[in-house]
This record gives C-alpha cells, structure tokens and sequence, in this order.
C-alpha cells in the first residue's frame, strides 16, 4: 500500500554486466548481494535482460520492481532539464517505488527494473566538462529525473560520491529530489551548500492511494527537518498536485503538518515546484495494465489537451482548475512560509 514504513530496500534478483566487474562498485555489488542472499546472474547487456518471471503484465512489473541490474553506463549524452536545472543526469534508472502516476511508467517502458551504474567517476568526469563549457555561469544539474537515487544508496553510496564532488566545484550545483527517508549516511558530508535536497510531498488521500513503497508523509517531512539541520539548501516538490473532493483539506494539512516540523529559521533559502498532475495516452494504456483497479482520474474529458513535442501531448487540468491549484497552493506557501521562494507552477 501506498506511504509504508520501509526498510531499506532489498532486490529478489540481479544481474551483472560482465564489464560491470572491472570497476569497484561492480565487484563490491557482486559480493555485497550474495552475501545477503540475493541471487545474481551474468547478462552480456544491461539493455537486454532476460528472465524476469511475470505471467501477465501485473506480476512482470512487480518482480521487475523487485529486480537490481548493474551495468556500466555507455552514453554520456546529458539531457536538457527544464525547469528544474540545465542538465539531468543518472547514476540510477527505474526507482524503487510504485507510484501509479509516474512518468518512468512509460518512459522506463518495459524496463521498469532498477538499473544502476558503476562507473561513477566517468559519469562525474563528464559533468566537469559541461561545468567548464559553461564557466563562469553556475551549471546545475538534476540527479532524479529518470530514479531517485537515495532509494538505493545504502547499496551503491554513489550520490555520497556526487555530493562531494559537488561540493568541492565552482560551478557546479546539485539538485536531488526524494520520496524517501533514508539519508542518514548523507547528514555529515561537506556539502559546501552545493546540494540542494528537494523533498517530494503529497496529501494524505495521494501517498495513500497512489504512492507505492514509499516513504510516509510524516517520515519525508522528518528526513527533510534532518536534511536542513544539516545545512543543505532545502526545498519541496509538490507533484502530482491533484484536483478532488476534499483536496483543499487536505493540502492544508500537509502544509500544517509541515509547518509544525520545520523551523524557517535553520532553513537557508526555502523553495518550493508546484506540478499539477498531468498524463499522456501511452501513461494511461501502461498504468491501466499494471494496475487496473487505480483511483487515478483519467478522465480524458474533463481535461484540456496541450500539444508537446514530437506531435505527441499530455492531458492537463482545465485553467480554471489549473489556476485554483496554484493560487491555493501559492497562498499556503505565503502563509505558513512567507520567505519561501515558489519556482515554477507547471
């Protein structure tokens, strides 16, 4: 169900690319999951894994989500990220929460396993060249837009890794966002203010119904009052942001929930994404075959259509709608963090 007390997470299965092993964190992986009876398999390719039990769509996707693949990451090509940062980048695909909703539905296809990669310093060598293209600029770059690495860095410690490289550049900046808890191990870094943690929050009605092995309302909001007592630059993501009966009273009591926890005044520059909830054609197909019996409204006719790139769209929130959300969410902001900074509403 959704918003559980997790543990930390621990896969049914892996499998290794054989290049994996010629890099640290490939053959700590290969002894680490065996030792904690894990079974691990040999694959020529990341990108063609076989194996997976699964009778119909249902259970293929719940094993595959139970499922570690470590490879080595080939293509270094980094992706625009707009507008949550210049570029997104990935030491993990695939994440190891359930939510109904989630863009990796579609785009992670039918590879929703969990892949994470091992060379890490090659991935970071990478982002310093874009660091120097654009100097003096600061470059900031989204650690979560295709995983959400604090899912698994208890077994990969790679976004301890980015952190500290982070810290120590000029211009380069970090962005990380989160549904989960488990950032104990991330509190005493130097983190030169470099990194900026966001936390994803949701109402009560939508972690419940609709965010799968994640962490609790009340434990995000514990972790984040951790991360600000550590220093970091803090901010929340508040997506999906969904339109339903009741759903005033219970953002509200999000944000008071919130409210009672942190203190403004250790927080250093406060900010917060609004996203209202959106799906395309090929999410709704996709969401539907995995899980049938969902309370995710999509409702194709009570939405407006905005065309997006490559002739293909997403169904939006009418603006009346669209507009209430913002104005809401904004006011709550004012009133409860009134030196808060509201990015963007999208």
């Amino acid at each position: 169900m959704g918003g559980i007390i997790l543990k930390h997470f621990k896969p049914e299965r892996a499998y290794f690319e054989a290049e994996a092993l010629e890099y640290s964190l490939g053959r700590t992986l290969f002894k680490k999951l065996p030792d904690v009876g894990v079974p691990v398999e040999m694959i020529p390719s990341h990108n063609r894994v076989t194996g997976i039990p699964g009778k119909n769509p249902i259970d293929a996707y719940r094993n595959a989500k139970r499922t570690i693949v470590v490879g080595v990451k080939k293509s270094m090509e980094l992706d625009i990220c707009k507008p949550s940062a210049n570029y997104q980048f990935s030491m993990s695909t695939g994440c190891i929460g359930s939510c109904h909703y989630c863009y990796l539905q579609t785009t992670m296809g039918k590879k929703p396993y969990i892949r994470v990669y091992v060379n890490t310093d090659e991935i970071l060598d990478n982002i310093n060249q874009h660091i120097e293209k654009r100097a003096p600029r600061l470059t900031f770059f989204e650690a979560a837009s295709s995983s959400d690495p604090v899912g698994v860095e208890h077994l990969t410690g790679s976004l301890k890794k980015a952190i500290n490289f982070f810290a120590k550049s000029k211009y380069g900046r970090l962005r990380v966002v989160t549904k989960f808890a488990h950032i104990n191990s991330l509190l005493k870094l130097e983190h030169n203010d470099h990194t900026r943690f966001r936390f994803s929050l949701n109402s009560s009605y939508v972690i419940r119904n609709f965010e799968q092995m994640t962490a609790t309302l009340d434990e995000r909001i514990e972790a984040a009052e951790k991360i600000a007592s550590a220093g970091y630059p803090l901010g929340f993501i508040l997506a999906p942001i969904m339109h339903y009966e009741g759903w005033q009273d219970d953002y509200e009591d999000m944000f008071n929930k919130l409210k009672r926890r942190l203190d403004p005044s250790s927080i250093k520059d406060l900010t917060f994404e609004l996203i209202q909830y959106r799906f395309t054609k090929a999410a709704k197909k996709v969401i539907l075959e995995r899980f049938p019996n969902t309370k995710l409204d999509m409702n194709e006719e009570t939405r407006k259509y905005k065309w997006g790139k490559y002739g293909r769209g997403k169904w939006l929130y009418h603006n009346e709608q669209a507009a209430e959300l913002d104005a809401f969410m904004r006011s709550q902001i004012q009133n409860k963090f009134p030196t808060a900074r509201v990015q963007y509403f999208t």
